[in-house]
């Protein structure tokens, strides 16, 4: 068993001085696998449900979906926020307050997962209503969030907050291993649990297969845990617990406005499927497909820029700011080009691509409109994702919760009243690349900011030393 002293020199030769590239992938590569898989059993939900030939099936998929991401809210808070901390903390060679922020932030995420699911379940029928189900959708819907939200919320809070954990001390691997596990397993466990050849449950069996694999991923980090309890910080022991006013301040400064930003995303995800709803099932339904299409890449690109979070906390913590930049700088060349060529790519096979999910021409039809508003977000929104993830990385929760609420309340959801009235229905999805190439511009400007101060910071240090 390796001890902490040599896991401790493990740590530092992959943030201070592994060449960067070298290190980026080392971070990032276990990460947007993780989140390509994580994508692929969504879209697995999806494709299973739409191949039973039902909208209603998949617009109860479709209309739960906003639940399902409000649990990004609990996770962002303990999840980004302590993982945010723990990186600092190792940064600074503050050990003890790594364990410490590890187990607050997962007894508070598992106390949260409880509170959110007894509350959905006590308030399930106002919770359809908002989230536009109605007397044809509702059952459906219901029978899906019964698995998924009532039974399934605390395991897969769990799940993504032990990742979050485990990544922040550079164990990107096991962190993604953790969380493939869950979703190959969901995979697999779909057509069983949707198809009439299998247990014929419908959108409720999506649910149940994604409650199971939850429990399952949750289970490896429980066991990863125990065997590396002598070689680890991360600390889910109670005795841990305890107030500590700055690892709270420091956790809900990061993670409070990331929490926020999810919010506000639900907020937005509901007024769209509200709007659409308006059009019928098929609509929802091809809302829905075109959604999680348009997510694949962009859950890629988000993966990357949590993924390389560690490596500019600990750098910017530590006080080497030149390798933190070189990082940050390193990700957008790769990033900013490949979203490019993605975007292009769904531009051109919007069509195929939502076919090969539904084989109903009204929803193809639909779909492919939808999909093409969509794509154009990527390469922006790529962009985004990074300097939040950088403001999140240096604990610059404030800077992270401006942008959230630019996006949601300043521009994309009052784009989605003007262009729905503009141009109903199809003026929908081109709501979010209108906000997204407005702050991609403000992402450019704050990122040349940050790396102004890190720059004075420096000088300054040099000037003090002379």
């Amino acid at each position: 068993m390796r001890s902490l002293k040599t896991q401790s020199a493990d740590k530092n030769l992959l943030f201070e001085t592994m060449p960067i590239p070298r290190a980026v992938a080392k971070l990032a590569i276990p990460t947007i696998l993780s989140s390509l898989v994580m994508v692929l059993y969504n879209l697995a939900d999806t494709y299973f449900v739409g191949m039973l030939g039902d909208p209603l099936q998949n617009a109860a998929v479709t209309l739960a979906a906003p639940v399902l991401l409000a649990f990004n809210a609990v996770n962002n808070l303990f999840g980004v926020g302590t993982s945010s901390m723990m990186s600092r903390a190792l940064g600074r060679k503050e050990y003890d307050m790594v364990r410490r922020s590890s187990a607050i932030g997962f007894y508070c995420a598992l106390f949260c997962g409880a509170v959110f699911a007894a509350l959905c379940s006590i308030f399930k029928s106002p919770l359809l209503a908002l989230l536009g189900a109605d007397s044809v959708t509702g059952p459906a819907t219901s029978a899906y969030m019964l698995w998924t939200v009532s039974c399934g919320a605390v395991p897969a809070i769990l799940n993504v907050v032990l990742a979050y954990l485990v990544r922040s001390e550079g164990a990107s691997l096991h962190a993604s291993i953790g969380t493939m596990s869950g979703c190959l397993l969901n995979i697999v466990l779909d057509p069983i649990f949707i198809m009439p050849w299998g247990f014929n449950m419908g959108a409720a069996g999506a649910g149940l297969a994604t409650f199971l694999s939850n429990c399952v991923a949750c289970g490896y980090f429980f066991v990863l845990l125990y065997i590396k309890r002598r070689s680890t910080y991360v600390c889910v022991d109670p005795r841990m617990l305890g107030w500590n006013s700055a690892i709270v301040l420091g956790i809900c400064g990061v993670g409070i406005p990331a929490s926020i930003q999810n919010l506000l995303n639900v907020t937005g995800m509901t007024i769209l499927n509200n709007f659409t709803s308006e059009y019928g099932a098929d609509a929802v339904a091809a809302m829905g497909i075109s959604q999680k299409i348009s997510m694949v890449p962009l859950q890629i690109a988000l993966g990357f820029s949590q993924g390389i979070m560690p490596l500019i906390s600990y750098n910017y913590a530590s006080g080497d700011h030149p390798r933190m930049k070189k990082a940050i700088t390193f990700a957008m060349k790769l990033m900013f080009p490949a979203l490019f060529g993605v975007m292009a790519l769904f531009w051109i096979f919007s069509a195929g691509l939502t076919r090969a999910f539904m084989e109903n021409e009204a929803i193809i039809a639909y779909g492919a409109r939808f999909l093409r508003g969509f794509s154009l977000t990527m390469p922006f929104l790529g962009m985004d994702f990074l300097v939040v993830g950088v403001f999140q990385a240096l604990g610059k929760g404030k800077n992270a919760l401006i942008f959230a609420l630019m996006r949601k309340i300043v521009l994309e959801i009052p784009a989605l009243f003007v262009l729905n009235w503009l141009f109903p229905l199809y003026g929908l999805p081109y709501a979010q690349p209108f906000a997204e190439m407005v702050l991609a511009a403000a992402a450019v400007f704050m990122l040349c900011r940050i790396f102004k101060q890190c720059n004075l910071q420096q000088n300054g240090e040099r000037k003090s030393n002379t």
